[in-house]
């Protein structure tokens, strides 16, 4: 359920919306425990005061959100911190300005909100459940909302002005779909059998100890909350599923299938209704002896249906006038309806496909029925178990023995894992995550890690292996090959920028490449978007500067990922065209120019906010 909330939510503003929801809702009752009288704030923005438990929900809220991009720790957490003090510099500063929303906006977004909903509409009690679970009233969360629907207001007024002019499109078209004219040579690795002495061994293996480090380990114990689970052990009799099944029945069922064409008679004026009518009656006469779909081919005013016989596809209620849904619905398969006037005129209506509705039977479905019906009598013990955990859990930080009893789920655990890999419930990169953060580390249980919207998992370390350093004798082979390939690519490379060097001062690319015995590769139109070349040399083609002298090229050495160097020749460039025959192209480079230009201007209105607001943070 929160996962689903999480992917509805966009936009710059949405983190203000899920801290609002999903972070006290993840936590299921958790409050401030703790008195901060005397804690001293981490951040301090104006007069709002973040204390060491806001920064933690904020971390925890926004690496979940970039979860598996490989992001390392430290950065996320700044980059987290960053966007507390972003969202809060933003808040204050609608609110000087004084940007209203309106209570029917507020409540119509809320009314939108998936957690709220019970069979897809909202639900009042669901609601006002959830609110009081968090001690929070409806008055506080819809200011919470009405505060962030402000601060995406205050973003879309910046971010949708941004347009591209003419100029803009030009001088786009330009740059992307310039040509440039470039010669290259590829110097393979040189070979180097210098053996590397013992001072360039120590001296490599102190200066690359994190090269030869073993890799951190942390094994843990953990309850693991499931839905699934849960719904194992739910009994159920005969009865109750047959009952369930009743309740459930239109679940299981099939609407009527009805495919139908027809044949139309219009008119324009009234006293031409009379002349459509006796054209309907006269085919209908017809049909009892001739084909309809010939028939409708040759008189239907239809023009656009006429060609595939009058087929209208399959009836859907409510997308025709009433008088005519109501012949088509009654009609027979194959039979053909008397002249039906509609505000297009007379039509002849008939069935050419139709599967009646079908109720599958218990016996067909017991098995689903079953399932479903466990799970939905799961579902209340695992929101109440789900309370119990987290809260036990909180307040019982260095012992995950209270919450097992508490709940009465058994506690598992792991063998030895790293941050990378894993098994069991190790297996979930945000158990690997949470497993590694500063805080389970230092002893205490995790918060609540969700896996999907109906498993969740409380952790503690039980063994923590620190990453150690191999010792010399260890690794000596592996330090000895390193320096060889070290010493190759400086050979390399030195063999690169003596042909660089030559070519600066003039020589012909022919007679060095062939004193080199290198092949010359040409490009003489080069584009952008070329798929032959490596990408780092495509790249660097297009970051040279265009040469001021067609005898003095712009040259560059390029080193591919296999530690070969490539000198690259830039010869000329020649200005793109706008794609004028492309009229759809055009709009797509507009709006995009528009939407980078709406983006800089809103990150640029952002940094001047930040810059003048008054801003402090804890020393370390």
């Amino acid at each position: 359920m929160l996962l689903k909330i999480r992917e509805k939510a966009q936009g710059v503003f949405a983190w203000i919306i899920l801290a609002a929801i999903c972070i006290p809702f993840a936590l299921w009752g958790i409050q401030n425990y703790v008195d901060v009288g005397q804690e001293t704030a981490e951040i301090t923005v104006g007069d709002k005061e973040f204390f060491q438990r806001d920064v933690t929900r904020a971390y925890q809220q926004y690496s979940q959100q970039l979860a598996g991009r490989g992001i390392p720790e430290e950065m996320l957490k700044e980059q987290a911190l960053q966007k507390l003090i972003n969202d809060e510099v933003l808040l204050q500063y609608v609110q000087d300005q004084g940007l209203a929303v309106t209570d029917q906006t507020a409540r119509s977004y809320i009314k939108d909100l998936q957690y709220f909903q019970v069979d897809g509409r909202f639900s009042k009690q669901q609601y006002k459940a959830l609110l009081a679970s968090q001690n929070m009233s409806p008055e506080q969360f819809v200011l919470q909302i009405r505060n962030a629907i402000k601060m995406e207001q205050f973003q879309s007024g910046i971010m949708d002005s941004g347009f591209a002019t003419k100029y803009d499109i030009e001088k786009f078209y330009t740059l992307q779909n310039q040509l440039r004219n470039i010669q290259y040579v590829t110097v393979a690795i040189q070979n180097s059998t210098e053996k590397p002495t013992d001072e360039e061994v120590e001296n490599y293996y102190q200066q690359n100890l994190e090269k030869y480090n073993t890799v951190a380990q942390v094994a843990i114990e953990y309850i693991e909350l499931s839905l699934d689970k849960l719904a194992e052990g739910v009994e159920a009799t005969e009865e109750q599923l047959q009952a369930f099944y009743e309740e459930q029945k239109d679940v299981y069922a099939t609407k009527e299938r009805r495919r139908i064409s027809h044949i139309l008679f219009s008119f324009k004026k009234d006293e031409d209704e009379n002349i459509a009518l006796e054209k309907a009656q006269k085919v209908k006469q017809q049909l009892l002896t001739e084909d309809f779909v010939e028939l409708a081919g040759q008189v239907s005013d239809d023009t656009l249906t006429a060609k595939t016989g009058g087929d209208l596809g399959l009836f859907n209620v409510g997308t025709m006038e009433a008088a005519f849904e109501e012949a088509a619905s009654q009609l027979k398969l194959g039979e053909v309806s008397e002249p039906v006037k509609s505000a297009f005129g007379y039509h002849l209506i008939k069935v050419t496909e139709l599967e009646p509705a079908k109720i599958k039977s218990y016996q067909e479905v017991k098995k689903e029925v079953g399932d479903t019906y466990k799970k939905a009598q799961a579902e209340n013990v695992f929101y109440e178990l789900g309370e119990t955990l987290t809260e036990v859990s909180y307040e019982n930080p260095d012992n995950l023995e209270a919450t097992s009893d508490a709940i009465g789920i058994e506690l598992q655990k792991t063998g030895l894992f790293s941050l990378d890999k894993g098994a069991g419930v190790a297996l979930e990169q945000a158990v690997r995550e949470v497993a590694f953060s500063e805080d389970v580390l230092k002893g205490n249980n995790s918060l609540p890690v969700e896996l999907g919207a109906n498993r969740m998992v409380v952790l503690r370390m039980i063994e923590h292996k620190p990453a150690t350093v191999k010792g010399l004798a260890d690794v000596r082979a592996e330090v000895e090959k390193a320096l060889q390939i070290s010493k190759a690519k400086e050979l390399t490379l030195t063999k690169a920028e003596t042909i660089k060097q030559r070519l600066a001062e003039g020589e012909a690319f022919v007679t060095v490449a062939a004193d080199n015995s290198l092949k010359i590769e040409e490009y003489p139109e080069l584009i952008r978007k070329n798929s032959e070349l490596p990408w780092q040399i495509n790249q660097a083609a297009f970051k040279l500067a265009k040469p001021k002298l067609v005898e003095k090229p712009t040259l560059s050495i390029v080193e591919l990922p296999t530690g070969e160097q490539v000198v690259l020749s830039l010869l000329g460039v020649t200005d793109g065209k706008p794609e004028a025959e492309d009229k759809k192209q055009q709009k797509l480079a507009e709006a995009s120019l528009a939407s980078v230009f709406g983006r800089t201007d809103y990150a640029a209105t952002i940094k001047a906010l930040q810059d003048s607001a008054d801003v402090k943070r804890k020393e370390k």
